[in-house]
């Protein structure tokens, strides 16, 4: 959630209402500088509303470690791993693990239990690491023989037969030490020793023969000079400013379709923790639903699978110890206390501290003064003056814009954040208290928590690695954090315009399946300085993906010298009318006047989107008509009405329908997921119009379900269904379309349909290979499936 939670919102809306007119006026034209002041002011002199308001609401989405918690969840995965569901064993002791205080020794058994998880799903070396971190936490003396096997086992499963051989040395000599070689589970772990023995010999006097390699598939390698002026950036670009489109990025030379032209490091990112928050109405109600903050390294964004918890509080997960020490330097040594205030406070809130946080205080301070100097507005050349670090503008390349430094270099660093567009003067006065009232909450926090003299920089590391918990200060927020404060406010309303959501394709269902599907996520919000500069249009020439926290830009379409370098901010031509669009880019406080956007204005009509996602006449199957509550079918001859809402109630019943028909598939009910779509598609025939975007959905998990049972050419002939829509609304060389011929191909390559394979292989890679680069991991795999295709016998290709 981008923005603080609706209760507080609601308190700020009457905050606001309650204000004197006198006030209300003075803060909606007031500086940054002096918000933030008058909202000192009023926390002060009006703190028992505030104080009352913000810990109810922060106590729901407490993140202190509890050990109750901890047990609940790790009772729950034990019942879910006896029942053989290991992916949502592995969920649960992840979550029981960031619940365990520092030090307990139930801690050390969850990392244990959760090794055991992963050895059953096939992840050895993270299983190995889980055993390590289970033996370093104090792991019980009797129970580590059976760990100790399991250590083995993986060893063995990995071909390091010595190793293996090692860890079953020590495990004997554990168990003969013990002295009760007698007892049942002793000759158990005895009789488990034997067969591993046994195994490691056979190994040892017949190894298995090294896989052979299956063809080159390591992708072509990419050409890339780098911008002498702008970081990340392609020597195909170029930085230019004018009054009227800002500073945005030109074609120097001509460009090809899938030519990298952006990779970018995010400046600061921030994970989105997902929809649910533990639940805590009662002491034994604790929430096991897993959600992005379960499943994603809170620092660089990696998928987890053995998650590293922080040990200050229940909420930080990393991939790594490294990640974990790496963020607690940085900026967590700060947050962790703060947990449940910043996920109250909402995620725009969180990147503005962190912003500062990693920025340093020094660097935070020097801006805010310059950008007082004068009180010059540095987006204007004409008004602006000199910022510390820049050359007044000589008209020479890239000095004297916005942002850049000193040799005329635009760089991912703050300055270059600093200098986005906050908007200040047209955002809503009510917006703008309630993010107000919010950072200087925040950096009240820190004060009276003790927090701020890390947040200045005025300690080491060592000194401040444990949150402080109560020295109270004064009410009077000192001027370093009233600088903070006016510096994250910037911020905040620097992110409506200028956040960029980083999104991942996530797995939907078990990734083992012979077709894999997915589908967008958005995983963090964050600042990419270069890309932002980066203007709009609603029929881009870009195409953007994400790995990590790295952004990287592609041409999507050829881009002659001179035309400028577009980005779409979200509303896509291909997805909603102009109109549609229009009202969705007003957040960002512009009128689009891309070459769609005019086309689409000039010839005053619906346009094909409208119609293909349109409802169609219950009677003839002709577009219904209508903007209001009564849509009449386009056919004159026909002349039937129906309510619009009506139709919508028929439209939610269908997509329930489907959802239980997706329930039943991950049941393993598929004759009855099947009976249920296919009476969905007959239903949705009789009211939608053949090209809806949902028929083609039904379409696709039509195939799915076949492909589950192994009904290959009943899949492919689903999902070529699917196609033809997908392509309709995202057009033939979009990544949609690739994300689903990328699934075709799988189909067809699981059915041994080689032609038809092959063909679907080189079209998926060369649009795929545009978007994502030849190094991506869904090129590779086409790569391998055409690699093993093209050395089957001739024979085959003849009968396919």
């Amino acid at each position: 959630m981008a923005l603080p939670v609706p209760e507080w919102r609601g308190f700020a809306a009457r905050r606001w209402a309650a204000l004197d007119p006198a006030l209300r006026e003075r803060l909606a034209a007031a500086s940054l500088h002096d918000m933030v002041r008058l909202g000192c002011d009023m926390l002060r002199t009006e703190e028992e509303a505030e104080e009352a308001a913000l810990p109810r609401l922060c106590r729901r989405a407490s993140t202190d470690k509890a050990a109750a918690a901890a047990g609940a969840l790790r009772e729950r995965g034990n019942r879910e791993f006896g029942r053989g569901r290991y992916r949502e064993a592995l969920g649960l002791y992840c979550k029981a693990a960031s619940h365990e205080p520092p030090g307990s020794p139930e801690l050390s058994i969850c990392f244990a239990n959760r090794s055991a998880t992963l050895f059953h799903l096939g992840h050895f070396e993270v299983c190995l690491e889980d055993i390590a971190r289970a033996e370093s936490h104090g792991y019980p003396d009797r129970l580590l023989p059976k760990v100790l096997l399991r250590k083995a086992e993986c060893l063995l499963c990995l071909g390091r037969l010595q190793d293996a051989a090692d860890a079953l040395s020590v495990v004997e000599s554990k168990i003969h030490m013990d002295g009760l070689m007698t007892s049942p589970t002793h000759q158990t772990l005895l009789k488990k020793l034997s067969q591993l023995k046994v195994k490691i010999h056979k190994k040892e006097r017949c190894p298995e023969p090294a896989p052979e390699a299956c063809g080159d598939i390591q992708g072509k390698s990419e050409i890339w000079e780098e911008n002498n002026s702008i970081s990340g950036a392609s020597s195909s670009l170029s930085l230019n400013f004018d009054t009227e489109r800002g500073r945005h990025l030109v074609a120097s030379q001509d460009i090809l379709p899938g030519q990298r032209l952006l990779k970018e490091e995010a400046f600061v990112s921030v994970l989105c923790p997902g929809e649910s928050l533990p639940l805590q109405d009662s002491e034994t109600a604790w929430d096991t639903r897993v959600t992005n903050a379960d499943l994603y390294c809170h620092r660089c964004l990696r998928q987890l699978l053995a998650s590293v918890p922080c040990q200050g509080c229940s909420y930080a997960k990393y991939c790594s110890q490294d990640c974990a020490d790496v963020a607690w330097q940085q900026y967590h040594r700060t947050e962790c206390s703060l947990g449940a205030l910043l996920l109250t406070l909402g995620v725009f809130c969180h990147v503005a501290l962190r912003t500062v946080l990693l920025a340093g205080f020094a660097e935070v301070d020097r801006l805010v003064k310059w950008f007082h100097s004068g009180d010059k507005d540095p987006h204007n050349p004409k008004a602006r003056v000199t910022c510390p670090g820049e050359t007044p503008d000589t008209g020479a390349g890239t000095r004297g814009i916005p942002g850049c430094n000193d040799t005329g270099q635009y760089q991912s660093s703050y300055q270059a954040v600093f200098h986005l567009l906050p908007h200040t003067e047209q955002h809503n006065p009510e917006h703008k208290f309630l993010c107000m009232l919010s950072v200087v909450v925040i950096c009240k926090h820190l004060q009276e928590a003790g927090l701020h003299t890390a947040v200045l920089n005025q300690e080491s590391s060592e000194q401040s690695s444990k949150p402080k918990t109560s020295e109270k200060s004064s009410d009077e927020l000192s001027p370093e954090l009233k600088t903070v404060a006016e510096a994250m406010l910037r911020h905040v309303l620097q992110l409506q315009c200028n956040a960029q959501a980083i999104t991942v394709m996530q797995e939907l269902g078990p990734a083992d399946g012979a077709v894999v599907n997915k589908k967008p996520v958005r995983l963090a919000t964050a600042f990419f300085p270069v890309l932002s500069l980066l203007n709009h249009s609603c029929c881009p020439n870009t195409s953007l993906s994400f790995s990590g926290t790295t952004a990287t830009v592609r041409a999507s379409q050829p881009i002659p010298r001179g035309q400028e370098i577009f980005h779409c901010y979200g509303p896509h031509q291909c997805r909603m009318r102009v109109a549609e669009r229009q009202q969705l880019l007003s957040q960002y406080f512009f009128e689009c006047r891309c070459r769609v956007c005019l086309d689409e204005l000039e010839s005053d009509v619906k346009g094909m989107v409208s119609m293909r996602n349109s409802f169609c006449c219950p009677s003839c199957r002709a577009p219904m008509q209508g903007e209001e509550g009564l849509l009449c079918c386009s056919d004159e001859a026909c002349a039937t009405s129906v309510s619009r809402e009506n139709l919508s109630h028929r439209l939610w019943d269908l997509q329930q329908q489907i959802k239980k028909a997706l329930d039943l598939l991950r049941d393993g009910k598929t004759d009855q997921a099947i009976r249920i779509l296919l009476k969905c598609q007959m239903d949705a025939g009789n009211f939608l119009s053949p090209e809806h975007l949902l028929m083609g959905e039904m379409e696709d998990h039509l195939a799915q379900v076949y492909a589950t049972l192994g009904k290959w050419q009943e899949a492919a002939r689903h999902l070529k269904k699917s196609i033809e829509i997908v392509e309709m609304h995202h057009g033939p060389t979009s990544e949609e379309i690739g994300h689903e011929l990328f699934k075709l191909a799988q189909i067809l390559f699981n059915g041994f349909a080689v032609s038809e394979a092959l063909s679907t292989i080189q079209r998926a890679e060369e649009i795929l290979s545009m978007h994502y680069g030849p190094q991506s991991a869904q090129i590779l795999e086409l790569q391998e499936m055409k690699t093993c295709l093209s050395e089957l016998p001739r024979s085959i290709f003849q009968r396919t």
